[in-house]
């Protein structure tokens, strides 16, 4: 038996079939959506005020990796009562921000993130008599 042998080098393969021509160059390890700093404090906002009026009680943020998604919770161990997804894949076309209701229902959807949220702000309307 010879000592000369050479050792076995592991390399990670990504996931999916790798037969279509451009599968390798869409593969990209630890690649994430994330929100950034300013549409997080911006999303934070928001949930704080609707904290202090005691509506909304708990919040998730889930990475995916073509969506990132804030959600509210009224209590921790129900489903969400709103979702704020960014989804960079629509950025071009319908806009990457958008407010989903619990049943699944668009509330709204844009490229800017405060007009978005907007539809989950308290107005007051004026009522003539």
């Amino acid at each position: 038996m010879s000592e000369t042998t050479d050792p076995i080098r592991f390399r990670p393969r990504p996931a999916g079939n790798l037969a279509t021509p451009d599968a390798q160059s869409r593969w990209e390890p630890g690649r994430r959506t994330t929100f950034d700093r300013y549409e997080l404090a911006a999303i934070l906002d928001l949930y704080g005020r609707k904290v202090a009026l005691g509506v909304w009680r708990d919040y998730a943020i889930d990475l995916l990796r073509d969506k990132a998604v804030f959600s509210v919770y009224r209590k921790a161990s129900e489903y969400a009562l709103y979702r704020i997804e960014k989804d960079v894949r629509l950025a071009r076309k319908q806009g990457a921000y958008s407010v989903i209701a619990a049943g699944g229902l668009i509330m709204k959807r844009g490229h800017d993130l405060q007009p978005v949220l907007s539809v989950l702000e308290n107005r007051l309307d004026l009522v003539s008599l």
